[in-house]
């Protein structure tokens, strides 16, 4: 397993330089940059820069000089001194807005993955053993509905039963008293009841799929040789249960950890919005509506990173899963 591990983390740096070039290519291709949305906000408000303004303007930024110097310069300083370079959104180094936003994100994003993972594989097992029950029809049903529905539909209509049943939207992270209050119990209680909305609506989709192709493969497994032989030699149903079959359902469900990690973390943008949540899926937004080519740069690299880090999880977890995989990676 460690040599597995280790040839897999060899593996994925390559990868990650290869995506930041690739997002710092892909942030530049927009026509403008941040100077000429910089001028087009001054004219609307009445000020107009002229174009030696704006030549002046994209010299100190370092705006003027090739995509690859530009790209060598920002890789530079994160390898050798951590930094991502300088917000021109929130005119501050980026390193500033990540920390401000990241935790909050982290919390969301976990809590989020945690209910989608704890709610799916329970219900997709059941669903699987019982089916054609009532139970089942019931889950399967909620899961289609689920996957039907949009997050941002489902954010306000969530929003307008908690008003009406308890005076309260739920907007937000924090109640208005505890938005600017030092942490304390109270407000890790009110932080717990304002997740509620946020956790549901990012999570529901993906739960929803999970459940179903978590009853797919339990379908699969059940009547396997090794099940049926198994329970002819007396073992009892619970233990043939989760030995043989959900072990190896679990497969898929596993290497689904990779893109689930990262688009978990960007917070469902639109439903972020909607929900007026302080976490980083609208802070990337705006960065990529202003041309804030560094914070944008920098939040679509860490989305790479926890790409790459969620697909090395999946692929250790598989391993660890089922020793086929271990025994193909010593046979090469």
């Amino acid at each position: 397993m460690l040599q597995y591990s280790i040839k897999r983390i060899l593996m994925a740096i390559p990868v990650v330089i290869f995506i930041s070039f690739i997002v710092f290519y892909i942030i530049q291709l927009p026509p403008g940059d941040y100077v000429s949305s910089y001028s087009a906000q001054m004219t609307a408000t009445g000020e107009v820069m002229t174009q030696a303004d704006m030549d002046q303007m994209r010299a100190n930024l370092g705006l003027d000089r090739p995509v690859y110097e530009q790209y060598a310069m920002w890789a530079k300083k994160i390898v050798l001194h951590g930094d991502f370079g300088f917000s021109f959104n929130y005119n501050k180094p980026v390193l500033d807005v990540v920390k401000q936003y990241m935790g909050l994100t982290l919390v969301v994003s976990l809590v989020t993955m945690v209910f989608q993972y704890a709610v799916a594989i329970p219900i997709g097992i059941y669903t699987a053993v019982k089916q054609y029950s009532a139970g089942d029809y019931i889950f399967s049903g909620i899961s289609f509905l689920g996957m039907a529905t949009p997050n941002f539909l489902l954010a306000i209509i969530l929003m307008f039963l908690s008003y009406t049943w308890f005076g309260d939207p739920l907007l937000g992270l924090f109640s208005n008293e505890f938005v600017n209050a030092s942490w304390s119990i109270d407000k890790m209680i009110d932080l717990a009841k304002h997740m509620v909305i946020p956790v549901i609506v990012i999570g529901l989709a993906s739960t929803a799929d999970l459940i179903r192709v978590m009853r797919g493969q339990m379908l699969d497994e059940l009547n396997k040789p090794n099940v049926v032989t198994a329970r002819a030699k007396g073992l009892s149903e619970i233990r043939i249960l989760f030995k043989y079959p959900t072990r190896a359902a679990l497969n898929p469900i596993v290497s689904t950890f990779g893109w689930s990690l990262s688009s978990i973390f960007t917070g469902a943008t639109i439903t972020a919005i909607v929900l007026n949540l302080p976490i980083q899926g609208p802070v990337m937004y705006n960065a990529l509506l202003g041309q804030d080519m560094f914070l944008a740069g920098s939040w679509l690299l860490f989305m790479a990173l926890l790409t790459v880090l969620g697909t090395l999880i999946s692929d250790i977890l598989l391993a660890w899963l089922d020793p086929k995989i271990r025994t193909e990676f010593r046979g090469n």
